[in-house]
């Protein structure tokens, strides 16, 4: 649990940024577990027309991808850039840049992915960002495990909070991403968020300009899990925050391509309809009316962008 929410977190000289708590002097060029120093990586920047309806819009959400991670799941998408080994380095300078060039490009909000590590320099380029004439909505688009002091000493530089909660049982969260704890930290993070950013707020377009989706991504063989999740959230939350159960988990190249783990071999697979539907349908058992559901194929390799540093070293 979290204990020790009176000590200040926004600083690399001794990282407490995530629940790890490593402590690593980032600022000396010592890795955290995220597997990054205090140097800014980027794998990608650009236009993003994947996300929920009220985030992409017409025009498309403006994503930085960063590179690293404080989670260590098996079924990553994006473990091209979660281990920590690809991406570009920049300042805060030239993160303030990529954000102006994306409102540019069309973008309706920023959306940071994956930013828990590198938040006081996000926040920094914010500021930066703003005294140029940025005013995006910007989107923390996390994997919900996070420090609730976090959230507090960053929250008001956030204006939507697009967070997943993977898990209700603490052995699977252990098993599947390497963090036992994970539940001890996501649900009190959820319930910061929420009070942070108050009801949710759209455009006359449609668009999220403030509010919370929890995303739920159902794995094969484990609706009874994605169940259990929703049943938590509704407990807590009804109706005042939004749903996204999403049925695009692919199974990891290390597991497709003959390197299968036995212990995961239940991952080696994509989710059927029958399981996809027996979660939406106990969602609208349960009462839930604010819900993104995905329909047709979209557990393919193609909805899993190029890092390629795209917009990052000033193209596309």
């Amino acid at each position: 649990m979290e204990h020790d929410v009176h000590l200040k977190v926004s600083s690399y000289e001794c990282c407490m940024l995530c629940p790890r708590k490593c402590r690593a002097d980032r600022h000396a060029g010592k890795r955290g577990f995220c597997g990054q120093t205090d140097e800014i990586r980027l794998a990608r920047a650009a236009l993003h027309f994947w996300e929920e309806p009220c985030i992409s819009g017409k025009n498309g959400s403006g994503a930085v991808f960063f590179t690293g991670c404080t989670l260590r799941c098996i079924f990553c998408q994006n473990r091209e850039i979660s281990t920590g080994e690809s991406g570009k380095a920049v300042n805060t300078e030239e993160l303030a840049r990529i954000f102006l060039n994306l409102k540019e490009k069309g973008a309706h909000n920023i959306n940071l992915v994956t930013p828990t590590h590198f938040m006081p320099s996000v926040c920094d380029a914010l500021k930066l960002s703003g005294e140029q004439g940025f005013d995006l909505p910007v989107i923390s688009n996390t994997s919900g495990y996070e420090r609730v002091q976090c959230i507090r000493e960053f929250g008001n530089d956030i204006d939507i909070w697009l967070t997943d909660i993977k898990y209700a049982d603490p052995l699977l969260a252990g098993r599947f991403s390497g963090a036992y704890d994970y539940t001890e930290y996501a649900y009190p993070a959820l319930e910061e968020m929420v009070r942070q950013a108050g009801g949710a707020l759209f455009d006359e377009a449609g668009l999220m300009k403030k509010g919370v989706i929890v995303r739920i991504l159902v794995l094969p063989g484990h609706t009874k899990e994605a169940k259990a999740v929703l049943d938590k959230l509704y407990h807590c939350y009804g109706n005042d925050i939004y749903y996204s159960i999403m049925n695009q988990y692919t199974p990891p190249v290390f597991l497709r391509n003959g390197g299968i783990i036995k212990e995961y071999t239940e991952l080696n697979r994509r989710l059927t309809k029958r399981e996809y539907d027996k979660v939406t349908e106990y969602a609208l058992s349960l009462g839930i009316e604010n819900a993104f559901i995905q329909e047709g194929e979209t557990s393919f390799d193609s909805f899993v962008p190029a890092f390629d540093l795209t917009g990052v070293l000033g193209e596309g």
